[in-house]
């Protein structure tokens, strides 16, 4: 994947990036990247810009500590135009909004935000945090607390009461989660296991 820098911005080199949050896929901002800017964002891991009014490259968060960590880098059909999958860590827009089109990056379609969170206490965020201290205990206990919550959620689906199995539910997603993050995994990548067992059959 080589990106055609020269089909770019009145020819000096410029290409439009659009940069979408890997789990919400809410587009986070747009910017420009020159080739020394791409390479430096694919050896580096996060999204380095070509600032135009600076007239140099510009790692995103290289101030605010609000960087964009790449996932996955796409090119368009005509080889002209990036797109990047990225994790945010902190507000995109220098206003201090999520995205820089004034967008909450959140989903109620999918659990991303309470990764977002497991993942921020695991970075240490707030070692006071019960998050924090489960995984601190090892991965030993974090399986453990999984396997204790699928029981006591096994045992409220026997009876009738909704808002006690909604919550074991919870709990049992919530720690599942944990779980993920201690493996270092995330659950888009147990989606696509299902997904390719779909597709097979």
């Amino acid at each position: 994947m080589t990106p055609n820098f020269d089909k770019s911005e009145q020819s000096v080199g410029l290409i439009p990036v659009i940069v979408q949050d890997h789990i919400t896929a809410k587009v986070l901002m747009l910017g420009y990247m020159n080739e020394a800017a791409y390479i430096k964002t694919q050896k580096e891991g996060r999204v380095t810009f070509y600032s135009r009014s600076k007239q140099r490259l510009w790692t995103k968060g290289e101030s605010s500590g609000n960087f964009l960590e790449v996932e996955d880098i796409l090119l368009d059909c005509d080889e002209d135009t990036l797109l990047i999958k990225a994790r945010p860590l902190g507000p995109t827009c220098h206003k201090g909004d999520d995205t820089c089109f004034q967008e909450e990056n959140k989903t109620n379609r999918d659990l991303g935000f309470l990764e977002d969170v497991i993942q921020s206490r695991k970075e240490g965020a707030d070692e006071n945090s019960y998050t924090a201290k489960l995984l601190a205990k090892g991965i030993n206990k974090v399986a453990q607390k999984v396997g204790e919550e699928a029981v006591e959620l096994v045992i409220e689906a026997k009876d009738d009461d909704k808002d006690l199995f909604l919550n074991e539910a919870a709990d049992l997603m919530y720690h599942y989660l944990v779980l993920l993050a201690a493996k270092d995994h995330q659950l888009s990548e147990v989606v696509d296991v299902l997904r390719g067992r779909h597709n097979k059959g």
